[in-house]
């Protein structure tokens, strides 16, 4: 016994079927590769978010400690393009003590942000002498 052939709508009606598929999985292949890329970028911010706030804690642990507490504003660049900004202020004062606060802001060039820039801060108090005043 042998099998009918199809007859020529059949085939036609086929021949859809397997573009409708092949449009399918290039949608599903395409939605897959988007997904990797934002990972891969996900990723990257990640690993430099980290490595910012790394050196922030570098420059925040060096208050007090090689680098004088008092009022002052210092800036420089890190390298790897990244950049720092210290910036003291008094925030109280009692018997020959001072309270201090502290910033340090680590930057780095970031297209994917708005500015052009991404940035973590990192800010705390610090207790020392009281400065002597005119």
């Amino acid at each position: 016994m042998t099998a009918p052939h199809p007859s020529g709508r059949q085939a036609g009606f086929t021949l859809i079927e397997v573009l409708v598929a092949f449009v399918i999985v290039t949608l599903a292949l395409a939605v897959a590769y988007r997904g990797m890329l934002d990972g891969i970028a996900a990723t990257r911010l990640s690993n430099r978010t980290q490595e910012a706030l790394s050196r922030a804690q570098s420059h925040l642990a060096a208050v007090g400690h090689g680098m004088r507490l008092g009022p002052l504003e210092q800036d420089g660049d890190d390298g790897s393009s990244f950049h720092w900004h210290v910036r003291i202020v008094p925030a109280g004062t009692s018997a020959g003590l001072a309270l201090y606060q502290v910033q340090v802001t680590e930057s780095w060039p970031d297209p994917s942000a708005g500015s052009g820039r991404r940035a973590v801060d990192l800010h705390t108090l610090r207790l020392g002498m009281r400065e002597a005043g005119p």
